[in-house]
């Protein structure tokens, strides 16, 4: 009897359209020269926006790239803040080891967690990490010895770069937003090349039609348990940026306030695509910030501007930029033709 092997043409190419390097150049450049024309309090906006960058990235790579709908993710991020917060104070280590012993251990909390929710399917996996948002806020209450509960983690220390006599810490909102940038960056970078990998193509696979593509001999379950994984390191590690920045951790870090956002990035800026969770981030920030000028309908007003969102855009912001990029790549293309012409 003859085994099925895995063929990778057998696979569905993984829907990923094709990067616009001077599209991405533009945008670059555009958000290195920030810091010279805003003040600090629209940098504090767009530091957060790209920290929770990094939870979207794991929650798009998740929902968009395998099909799982998973609500915590802020679980992850508020792990990772405490993993570093307590680093910090504890044991007074760098921030670059804070920075990656955050995405492991948060890593390394979703493999036990995953290993029995993955059995589920739908609904029961939704309710089941619904459960672990629950769980983390009462541990995070409870265990005061560890946590020192609704007091919370204080006296974080900055990010501290450099080796031997060239180090600096990091304090100004500009050089803030310089080191999470190139964080995000790197991130931003790592996601793209996971998803146009084979296993990428695994991983839309699984998405599209399980059934299949474990009768094409792909491992599905051990698939979701490696991306369940991997998001929530990407989690982790927006929550390790966050404690450092914010210098204080507490248990509000679990509220699903945190999970509810990271999803209305993901969802409204485009499900399984690669700008979705990067418009996402900036554009809803922004309009959470932008609102805090009328506090008592703040809430009122953002849940109307995504009711507005779901029926204008059901697919997410991510295709209307696709398209503007498009026009002006033509644009740019036929200015090049006349440009040659004459």
């Amino acid at each position: 009897m003859s085994s099925t092997t895995l063929d990778a043409p057998l696979l569905p190419a993984a829907r990923v359209a094709k990067v616009n390097w001077s599209v991405c150049a533009l945008a670059l450049a555009a958000l290195l020269a920030t810091p010279l024309f805003l003040g600090d309090y629209y940098l504090h906006a767009m530091v957060l926006a790209m920290i929770f960058l990094l939870p979207a990235l794991g929650l798009n790579l998740i929902l968009g790239y395998t099909g799982m709908l998973s609500l915590a993710q802020g679980v992850f991020f508020g792990l990772g803040a405490y993993a570093s917060a307590l680093m910090s104070i504890h044991f007074g280590t760098p921030f670059l080891v804070n920075f990656v012993v955050a995405g492991l251990f948060a890593g390394l909390v979703a493999l036990p967690l995953g290993i029995p929710a993955l059995r589920l399917r739908d609904t029961s996996f939704v309710m089941c990490t619904l459960g672990m948002v629950v769980i983390a806020q009462m541990v995070s209450k409870n265990w005061v010895d560890f946590t020192r509960g609704d007091m919370g983690l204080s006296g974080i220390a900055r990010p501290r770069l450099g080796f031997g006599d060239m180090v600096f810490t990091v304090v100004k909102a500009p050089e803030y937003f310089y080191l999470v940038l190139a964080v995000a960056a790197l991130a931003v970078a790592a996601f793209v090349a996971l998803i146009r990998s084979p296993a990428g193509r695994c991983m839309v696979a699984i998405r599209d039609n399980e059934t299949l593509a474990e009768s094409l001999g792909v491992p599905t379950w051990t698939y979701k348990l490696i991306v369940f994984m991997l998001s929530a390191v990407f989690a982790g590690l927006g929550g390790s940026l966050y404690a450092h920045f914010s210098t204080v951790v507490s248990p509000l870090v679990f509220q699903s306030y945190y999970s509810n956002t990271i999803l209305i990035i993901v969802l409204g800026g485009g499900v399984g695509k690669v700008p979705g969770a990067i418009i996402g981030s900036f554009v809803f920030v922004a309009v959470s910030e932008a609102l805090r000028i009328t506090p008592e309908l703040r809430m009122i007003i953002y849940g109307f501007v995504l009711l507005g969102l779901v029926f204008l855009f059901p697919q997410g912001l991510a295709p209307l930029f696709q398209k503007a990029a498009e026009r002006i790549a033509r644009l740019g293309h036929r200015g090049k033709e006349t440009h040659h012409v004459g």
